[in-house]
């Protein structure tokens, strides 16, 4: 196992962007700045951050880990006009939960010293952990462990009773500072995006919905006419002091599937709870698309969900023919059958 002493020699950072408003190509010129910096950049899209290595970015720039975040979060700025928050430490999970606690337009450094990383990571509440959620801190807090502190001190024979082998591992290792994980540059995952700008500042939930429901149609018909499916799917909101709220969620299964895309993209909305919002514009990504052959569909003896899927053939065929608009809403198919 690699040490502790070994895993500080890495410098990491979790930066996370704040953009007036989001597009595709904006995230793609931000990656390209990072990219300008080291080249080891892992794109997370879903939530606009990214993983940065700079472990040897910071002998070729001359500057320490604090000097060349300003040099990035200044380029970021001047290039594209994009505040950013950074969280920075010697691994993937330090950096993560410096990010955290970091406010827009802020930076969080721990630095590659163990006095340090100890004392930032005692203080925090167990559910901190990339590791541990809320339900795994809930079991842990019956056995008065509520702090990484806590799980540091615990003996590992002690945490491994209360949450198996594998987790306590983890959990003790990450209490300690030691994490393994590599920061993996990479392509942005593909995405397809569909969106619509209000003429004025629109208050009806129900010409929301109708509007979400349209973005649904138009990006189902896209996905089946490229032979592609969705893992997950994202609703944008734009409001009118052009402030944003963005929820995701991931599907039961990956699919183009209309009826399905529409029950997750309602949810999303209803979660929200926008019935008094001035909202400017709606955005709905369907994200980490695979070729539509890697689908698994479950089977069901119950011959409806055939019958929209015909139906659904024939109105992608209607669109192709006369256009987007002949073939009406998404809400047509809770109806069908």
């Amino acid at each position: 196992m690699t040490s502790a002493g070994d895993q500080r020699s890495r410098a990491i950072l979790r930066i996370h962007f704040h953009p007036a408003e989001r597009s595709e190509k904006l995230y793609g010129q931000l990656l390209t700045v990072l990219d300008g910096i080291s080249s080891r950049v892992e794109p997370l899209p879903a939530d606009w951050s990214a993983y940065v290595d700079l472990s040897g970015a910071l002998t070729y720039w001359g500057r320490d880990v604090e000097g060349l975040v300003a040099v990035l979060r200044l380029r970021l700025l001047a290039l594209h006009g994009v505040p950013s928050s950074v969280g920075a430490g010697p691994t993937r999970s330090i950096a993560a939960m410096a990010a955290d606690v970091t406010p827009p337009g802020g930076a969080t450094v721990v630095r590659d010293d163990p006095y340090e990383i100890a004392a930032f990571l005692r203080t925090k509440p167990t559910a901190a952990l990339p590791s541990i959620g809320f339900k795994t801190a809930r079991t842990l807090a019956r056995y008065g462990i509520t702090t990484v502190a806590d799980i540091a001190d615990t003996q590992f024979p002690t945490l491994q009773r209360i949450l198996g082998t594998g987790a306590a591992r983890q959990a003790h290792d990450l209490a300690h500072g030691i994490d393994e994980r590599p920061v993996v540059p990479g392509a942005v995952a593909k995405t397809m995006s569909a969106g619509h700008r209000f003429d004025r500042d629109e208050l009806d939930p129900d010409q929301h919905h109708r509007t979400v429901l349209r973005l649904v149609q138009e990006l189902g018909t896209r996905l089946r006419t490229s032979g592609e499916i969705t893992q997950a799917l994202t609703l944008t909101v734009t409001y009118a002091d052009r402030t944003q709220t963005t929820r995701s969620r991931t599907l039961t299964e990956p699919t183009a599937h209309t009826p399905a895309l529409a029950a997750t993209s309602c949810e999303l909305l209803t979660g929200l709870g926008l019935q008094r919002a001035r909202v400017r514009a709606l955005a709905l990504r369907a994200e980490r698309l695979q070729p539509a052959e890697h689908t698994v569909h479950q089977l069901t003896f119950d011959d409806r969900d055939h019958k929209l899927r015909r139906l659904e053939t024939a109105l992608d065929r209607a669109a192709i023919r006369y256009g987007p608009g002949i073939a009406g809403y998404a809400s047509t198919f809770p109806q069908a059958g």
